[in-house]
């Protein structure tokens, strides 16, 4: 094996990507701090209890883990940031009102994740704690919304589900804890016919009940039909009209809204509604979230969440004419002006390289498509396309 390879899934991010990304996460979180969420850099690495306590199996198997040589602890990696947030928000910061947290830095993952197929995500996201009401959901879901038309995604839909739903009817129905795991991956596969199976046994409202959630997907008309095909219990009820809210709340921000009641993502440590961006032309979601109101419990606060996560790499290929910051390129000559000039771009933000003497002939390897040339009234910038040709 060459020294110089990489593990699967684990690559280096090469400069014109880097930029684009550096460019994009720096964007996002001047926008999270506009709307009042505060940053935070959680550690690469925790004691295991800390990073997949109450989150759900799923992320237990994606950690990877480690001892810790000083006290024989197992550590995880972390595979997610979030549970981290919630640790801050719940244990450090401790603050009894609403807490608003924002975050962007690399997990590692045991599977390739996300439209990137990569271990190594570059997750960004923001988190609110401390507030129960829809009201927060959507102010959550406007600033994923607003994130991603900063980062140029066009064409984007929302699809929406509320995991309450399906909670309520296992709660009201009683529900064995095997019998909703089987049918919780029935749901997450729309396998009517193995829903069906499962429900051999329940009552008939009940049992249709689960699988009409199989094919609940669509519009705005997918909560009446709701209405019409399910018991409608105090939570249903509040979960449909908080979905409702949701096409009323976001109707300003030129987004498709779309509903999938049978959509689970997260059931075990989600705790309502859950949501999803898609953009036109890519595969899986460019961001997850949904509220998580328990997670805290694991830290001895529980408190009510609601959050999104993104992987700026993942982002990046939704992007395809994402623009690249060029540079201006300034000869090597000893002239005042010149580094006067020079300087004064720099500090206005413009990239400025500076050829070296003998690399005259490699000069379309800098990325540069304008050039500083002496003029009558002193050193001019001036477009030089031939210099990316």
């Amino acid at each position: 094996m060459r020294n110089w390879l990489l593990p699967e899934y684990i690559e280096d991010v090469l400069p014109n990507d880097a930029a684009r990304i550096e460019q994009l996460r720096r964007r996002l979180l001047d926008l999270f701090d506009v709307h009042g969420y505060q940053f935070v850099i959680p550690p690469l690495l925790e004691y295991l209890e800390s990073l997949i306590t109450g989150v759900g199996h799923g992320l237990d198997l994606a950690t990877f883990k480690v001892v810790d040589q000083l006290t024989g602890r197992l550590m995880g990696v972390r595979a997610d940031i979030t549970p981290q947030a919630a640790r801050i928000d719940a244990h450090i910061l401790n603050n009894q009102g609403v807490t608003r947290l924002c975050y962007a830095g690399s997990v590692l993952r045991t599977q390739p994740y996300g439209l990137a197929q990569t271990r190594q995500p570059l997750q960004l996201g923001a988190e609110l704690f401390g507030h129960v009401g829809i009201e927060s959901d959507i102010e959550i879901q406007r600033l994923m919304i607003k994130a991603l038309q900063a980062a140029g995604v066009k064409s984007l839909k929302i699809d929406f589900s509320h995991v309450g739903i399906f909670g309520n009817l296992v709660v009201n129905n009683q529900i064995s804890k095997p019998l909703e795991l089987a049918l919780y991956a029935a749901l997450q596969s729309k396998d009517q016919t193995e829903v069906r199976s499962l429900t051999n046994g329940l009552d008939a409202s009940v049992r249709n009940a689960l699988c009409s959630l199989t094919e609940l997907n669509g519009g705005i008309e997918v909560l009446d039909e709701a209405e019409r095909r399910l018991p409608i219990s105090a939570g249903i009820k509040q979960a449909l009209l908080d979905l409702r809210l949701v096409t009323q709340k976001l109707g300003d921000l030129d987004v498709g809204i779309c509903f999938d009641l049978a959509e689970l993502r997260g059931y075990h440590y989600h705790s309502g509604m859950v949501f999803a961006a898609y953009a036109q032309g890519c595969a899986g979601p460019l961001a997850m979230g949904g509220r998580y109101d328990e997670v805290g419990s694991a830290f001895g606060r529980a408190r009510p969440a609601t959050g999104f996560s993104l992987d700026l790499r993942g982002v990046l290929t939704a992007l395809v004419d994402a623009p690249l910051k060029r540079g201006v390129l300034a000869p090597f000559v000893t002239d005042t002006d010149l580094d006067f000039k020079i300087e004064e771009l720099r500090a206005a933000g413009k990239k400025v390289i500076q050829e070296l003497p003998g690399h005259e002939a490699h000069r379309k390897e800098l990325g540069c498509d304008h050039i500083l040339v002496k003029q009558e009234a002193g050193w001019e910038v001036v477009p030089a396309p031939e210099l990316l040709n």
